[in-house]
């Protein structure tokens, strides 16, 4: 079992990366909801740029049925993104800590390989907003929690990945 952390900011070549480092089989665990058509675009063209070669297993909230799912499938799995996932769970009102508590438990039990996609916010402006102040503070713990429980963590930059912590993970060698 090994759980990788991957976090940067907005196209910083997170997700890239992250891809970068699954072996086949894989399992690509989509937490986007498709609210409006810049969205359904931006989705699509993920899709196209995966390709065939990956499971893929769409779920905005239930991660940890999505990764239950998902490992029955394939030994390597990529959840992209928590920061998605998290936004799901505050609109639909749910206990954050206690989902990223049962994610967190779930990923102990995990039998390959999990890479987790993220975004960093705290290093932006604060939030003008109080529900904009709130979710970077969820979102701010849920990272610590999961790069606490993450063998390795690496944060992005320009496309350029800088290990936090572990030892930089070796992309598998192309099939």
């Amino acid at each position: 079992m090994s759980i990788i952390l991957v976090l940067g900011g907005a196209a910083s070549g997170k997700s890239k990366y992250a891809e970068s480092l699954c072996a086949k089989p894989r399992a690509y665990v989509a937490t986007a909801q498709a609210f409006d058509d810049e969205m359904r675009a931006k989705i699509a063209k993920h899709r196209t740029q995966r390709g065939r070669e990956w499971i893929t297993v769409e779920q905005p909230i239930d991660l940890v049925g999505a990764l239950q799912a998902a490992e029955a499938e394939a030994p390597t799995i990529l959840v992209d993104c928590l920061t998605l996932w998290l936004t799901n769970l505050v609109m639909a009102e749910k206990d954050c800590a206690a989902e990223v508590s049962k994610l967190l438990a779930q990923l102990r039990g995990m039998k390959g390989k999990v890479v987790l996609v993220s975004n960093e916010l705290g290093l932006g402006i604060v939030p003008e907003h109080g529900l904009g102040r709130r979710f970077r503070d969820l979102h701010g713990v849920m990272n610590q929690r999961v790069a606490e429980a993450a063998d390795v963590v690496v944060f992005t930059v320009a496309g350029m990945p800088q290990v936090l912590k572990g030892q930089r993970p070796e992309p598998p060698p192309a099939a």
